[in-house]
This record gives C-alpha cells, sequence and structure tokens, in this order.
C-alpha cells in the first residue's frame, strides 16, 4: 500500500480536494472508517461524516454494514467519472496557482533587487517557499534560508529551515510564504523591518492598511 499523505487544502479549492481525497481513499481502501478518513484528509471527524453522507446521497459512493458496526464504502461508476472530473479540475487549479504564484514571487524579488536588496529571507515552510526558490534560479538574489518557528524541518527546497530569525545570517529583505498565518506573519514583521523590507504575494490576500510601526536598522 502505497504511503498516505494529506490532500493539500491550502492551494486548491477545499471541496474540490477533500471530496477527491475522499473517493481517492475509498477506491484504494475501500473498508476505511470515518477517524481514518478525517485523519487522511487532515479534517474533523464530523466534517468527514458530512462528506460521507454527501457522496453517498449523490451517488458516488455506496455504504454497505459489515459486522461489528463497521461500514465498508464502495465507489460507484457515477463515482469514478466524478473522480476523473475533480482530477483534471484539480490539476488545471494547481497549474493555474503554481503560475499566478511565481509570477508574483518573482515580481517581488525583481522589486527587491531594483531596491538593491539582494540576501533574502524567506517566512514559512510552504509551497510558496519551493516557488520561490526556483525563482531564484532566474533573479539575481540569494536565499539566505527560512524562518517558521511551527517547523519541525531542518532544511526545505535545498534552503536551511530554522526557528527564529536570529539563527540566520542577516537578510537585507524578507518575502512571506506563510500560508497558515500569513496576515499576523505580516504584521509582525512589518512592525520589526519595514514596508521596503516585506513583501508578499499578492495572492495571499495580506491587508496592508494597517499604520506600521518603526523598523529596525539594516
Amino acid at each position: 500500500m502505497s504511503e498516505k499523505k494529506p490532500i493539500d487544502i491550502d492551494t486548491v479549492d477545499a471541496d474540490m480536494a477533500i471530496t477527491l481525497g475522499l473517493l481517492t481513499a475509498v477506491e484504494r481502501e475501500g473498508q476505511v472508517t470515518q477517524r481514518s478518513l478525517a485523519g487522511e484528509l487532515g479534517i474533523a471527524l464530523g466534517l468527514a461524516n458530512s462528506y460521507l453522507k454527501r457522496a453517498a446521497h449523490k451517488g458516488w459512493i455506496k455504504v454497505q454494514q459489515v459486522p461489528p458496526n463497521r461500514y465498508a464504502y464502495y465507489v460507484t461508476p457515477q463515482g469514478f467519472h466524478e473522480k476523473a472530473r475533480l482530477t483534471a479540475e484539480y490539476l488545471s487549479s494547481s497549474l493555474t496557482f503554481f503560475r499566478r504564484a511565481k509570477t508574483q514571487i518573482s515580481e517581488a524579488l525583481e522589486e527587491f533587487v531594483a531596491q538593491d536588496r539582494r540576501a533574502v529571507v524567506l517566512i514559512g515552510v510552504s509551497e510558496l517557499a519551493e516557488i520561490a526558490a526556483l525563482c531564484q534560479l532566474q533573479i539575481d538574489v540569494t536565499l539566505i534560508g527560512i524562518v517558521d518557528p511551527d517547523s519541525s524541518k531542518d532544511s526545505f527546497a535545498g534552503l536551511p529551515v530554522v526557528r527564529r530569525m536570529e539563527d540566520l545570517p542577516a537578510g537585507e529583505a524578507y518575502l512571506i510564504t506563510d500560508v497558515k498565518k500569513s496576515q499576523a506573519t505580516f504584521d509582525a514583521m512589518i512592525a520589526r523591518y519595514g514596508t521596503l523590507r516585506v513583501k508578499a504575494p499578492r495572492l495571499l490576500h495580506i491587508r496592508t492598511d494597517k499604520p506600521a510601526a518603526r523598523p529596525e536598522s539594516p
């Protein structure tokens, strides 16, 4: 059996991703439990139950009780058709996200270059950090590393990962790649370093209208 990986619901529509993950899990294992499904998809138990009920109601899966007090789930022909449709849509959404993220991250890095700030620190381990590492190959910047106090990784996308800013060489600019607490992270970085040294991709939908505190000296 292949290793289970949680479905990524940060970069695509959550409903589509959960539904696709559910149909994939049922097709692969059949006798999944609501608890195991919730763990695999990274969602609450009650939400997993709701998605199973909806899939059954739409005719995508068939439910059969197997003793003692267990249920087996089967993907129906209609469910296979829906899974194929969702897979195509998922890939399209992922590619659209990648292109949009690459363009916006490249623009931010180019703005740092225009300011002659070429030593850049990424803030947050995520897919955006991976894309930034790819952008670095085409833009005259140096990514020093990634700061993420919540990450257990020591490296990511070929870059060192640290918990504290002080554990990396001093940066000249900072790019927000945190997708979980992006607004709070952005606000904290702006308060510390100022608006000229901190940027974030527009796709994070960060509010930038808050007054910034006086930044630290470079």
